[in-house]
């Protein structure tokens, strides 16, 4: 599906400036005595104590983060972007890192190097490479399977290698399932949003593979939403515990690659295993090359591939940041803001509706919210029957000034005004946990089922970028590009 391109003119550079104002400030409204309590919280999240680390971030160094291995090879002749995946570092390093093993592949559609070769048929005919299982997440290795259905063994009709489903009975690979295998290589493409599932599995597959014995190496690629933006709120320590949608305790948009979120996990005391398997564990990160911290997806010049049937461009994977809480429903637990993303078969996560209020009234009432950087616009396209369909199309006009999350928390409240009986209200019957799960505050959640259109959300909002200030200061410590 194809959706309208990022407004024109917008410059990274000015991001970078936005960024280091924003993580510079200090909240002007916000007591002093109610900082050091965020600071405390961020710092347990990303495995700091005081007794280990300073109570002020140490300044980064001018030297790069991360040093590329010896012995990393300029890119290949072909022609193709620039950026280089860790897939393509690997190769051009002659497979290095798994010449000799017996590797299992932990990957999806999106699992490509820079020219849009399968890793899967990389790795298979790479000389000294024993590829020898392949490992699916949600949606499976080709993305044929429904979201949220778990999925079986099986074996891969196009190599015959086996198929070990970490979307099933287990979503942690047990001792049997990683038989045989010296290192498991993870290749898979995140869209920088806390509650994809994608970071389950690579974290998952983490702590198996360290129980066990088993190297983990992670094949870096790029934060589709670049690594200067974080935005919404942290996930509360109590929904972290066995949360598929919340593996992480970070920010709703997160501002990390694949690779920095291994190195948190591995790093910092929060995987769900033995403090000794952590320690012990051997994790190997392949950088990407030629990518920066600036960077959205179209700046790479790498072709989309869809990681998930609902994501099927870079549209929508901003989109999805933006929506994806905020028309949250699920009928089995009667839960329903009433709003919808997309329109009829189209603009998956840029389009809105609501179920009952009129389309001049919902753009009325979205036009009066105080979103930077967004503007909105009637956009049409036909339903499932063929028939006419109207609704709004969010568009980013700024994206300096554009926070991905915080529409979200404004439909929430907006939910509240156009449906008088409160959504997020404590009936009987209605189940908050799943969405909980995702959207990860208790303390916002109860606050909108007491007060609803009345929640201050400014105040909500001023709490969540003081929290990510701490936070993206923090999480330098497991940055690998500037």
């Amino acid at each position: 599906m194809k959706m309208r391109p990022l407004a024109k003119g917008l410059d990274r550079r000015k991001e970078q400036r936005h960024v280091s104002r924003a993580m510079s400030g200090a909240l002007g409204s916000t007591p002093l005595k109610h900082i050091f309590p965020l600071f405390v919280a961020v710092l347990g999240l990303l495995g700091c104590s005081a007794t280990k680390a300073p109570t002020r971030p140490a300044p980064v160094a001018a030297a790069p983060i991360f040093t590329p291995p010896p012995g990393v090879l300029t890119p290949r002749a072909e022609s193709g972007p620039r950026v280089m995946l860790g897939i393509d570092v690997l190769e051009a390093n002659g497979f290095a890192a798994v010449k000799g093993k017996r590797i299992g592949l932990l990957t999806h559609p999106a699992g490509v190097n820079r020219l849009g070769v399968s890793t899967i048929e990389v790795l298979r005919h790479a000389r000294e490479v024993k590829l020898v299982a392949l490992y699916a997440a949600e949606h499976g290795i080709y993305g044929d399977a429904p979201a949220e259905k778990n999925i079986g063994h099986t074996t891969d009709r196009r190599t015959g290698l086996p198929v070990y489903s970490v979307y099933g009975a287990t979503r942690k690979p047990t001792k049997a399932m990683l038989k045989g295998i010296d290192a498991l290589v993870i290749d898979l493409q995140d869209i920088g949003t806390r509650s994809y599932t994608f970071v389950s599995a690579m974290k998952r597959a983490m702590e198996g593979c360290f129980e066990h014995g088993v190297e983990v190496i992670v094949l870096d690629r790029p934060n589709p939403l670049g690594g200067l933006k974080a935005d919404g709120p942290l996930l509360d320590a109590p929904l972290a515990k066995n949360n598929y949608v919340g593996a992480f305790r970070v920010p709703y948009v997160h501002g990390l690659t694949m690779g920095e979120l291994a190195r948190m996990a591995k790093e910092a005391p929060s995987l769900d295993m033995p403090e000794a398997a952590r320690i012990r564990g051997k994790l190997t990160v392949i950088p990407m090359r030629g990518w920066t911290r600036a960077m959205r997806w179209p700046e790479t010049g790498l072709r989309w591939v869809p990681p998930s049937g609902a994501i099927q461009d870079f549209a929508a994977a901003q989109g999805y940041a933006m929506v994806g809480l905020g028309t949250y429903n699920h009928a089995p637990s009667k839960f329903d803001t009433l709003f919808r993303s997309g329109i009829g078969s189209a603009y998956i996560f840029r389009g809105l509706s609501h179920k009952t209020a009129r389309l001049d009234v919902l753009e009325k009432e979205l036009r009066t919210l105080r979103v930077p950087g967004i503007q909105y616009r009637r956009v049409s396209s036909l339903d499932k029957d063929g028939k006419p369909a109207v609704g709004i199309y969010v568009e980013i006009v700024d994206y300096d000034e554009w926070r991905p999350a915080e529409l979200n928390f404004h439909l929430m409240k907006l939910a509240c005004k156009l449906d008088p009986g409160n959504p997020f209200a404590p009936v009987r019957g209605r189940d908050f946990s799943g969405f909980l799960r995702h959207m990860g505050s208790a303390a916002f959640l109860n606050d909108l089922a007491t007060k609803g259109a009345r929640i201050d959300l400014d105040a909500w909002i001023r709490t969540w970028r003081e929290q990510v200030r701490i936070y993206q200061e923090q999480s330098k410590r497991y940055w690998l590009y500037r």
